[in-house]
């Protein structure tokens, strides 16, 4: 193990200890691109750590690519699985990245076959050095609503926003309106990733 990792797997059991202090704590969120881009984290430690904690526990990872689902970070999605933690996904959408229908529904199909769930598609916040990846809220929009028409409601994401000053993430498209097709099929709950 690596002594970084050694490191930071006594600081989580540190945590895990304060959180077991506070008495309505029912359960725990981590979020985390270890598994895509530093695969060897996901170890034995973390994920007995994980096992180990007393609510019931949801790991989101940040995946944005399923270019990024290959090789070890497979096998790291499927040891986090082994935990029995919910695990979800979140995106952010980039201009020239995944700003297209094909690679998102590919995204969210690869996922799935991995037993993650697409949970939050961000637009990019405004941060310094970002604006090239930036992609407009009507074009986030009109993905997620393609993505409707391609995917089961359980594979599409919701398309979301930070605001400043809002205590969470603004939704701004779920892909669940009625209006919405699956394979020409209205009845969405007949449609099955392929």
């Amino acid at each position: 193990m690596a002594r970084g990792h050694r490191r930071g797997n006594a600081r989580l059991q540190s945590l895990g200890r304060a959180l077991a202090g506070i008495p309505h704590l029912r359960s725990l969120r981590l979020h985390t691109r270890n598994a895509v881009v530093l695969p060897s984290r996901v170890d034995a430690a973390l994920l007995e750590w994980i096992k180990g904690l007393p609510w019931r526990v949801t790991v989101v990872l940040h995946v944005n690519h399923a270019q990024e689902l290959e090789g070890d970070a497979v096998e790291a999605i499927a040891r986090l699985r082994s935990t029995g933690a919910l695990l979800l996904n979140q995106s952010v959408l980039l201009r020239g990245i995944n700003d297209d229908a094909t690679t998102l529904v590919a995204l969210s199909k690869r996922l799935h076959a991995l037993g993650v769930l697409p949970y939050y598609l961000h637009l990019t916040d405004a941060v310094n050095g970002t604006a090239h990846f930036d992609v407009d809220e009507a074009r986030g929009r009109a993905l997620v609503d393609a993505l409707a028409r391609e995917l089961p409601g359980y594979l599409v994401p919701r398309l979301v926003r930070e605001v400043p000053g809002e205590d969470a993430k603004v939704v701004l498209a779920a892909g669940l309106m009625a209006s919405n097709r699956c394979r020409g099929n209205l009845d969405i709950g007949h449609c099955e990733p392929e």
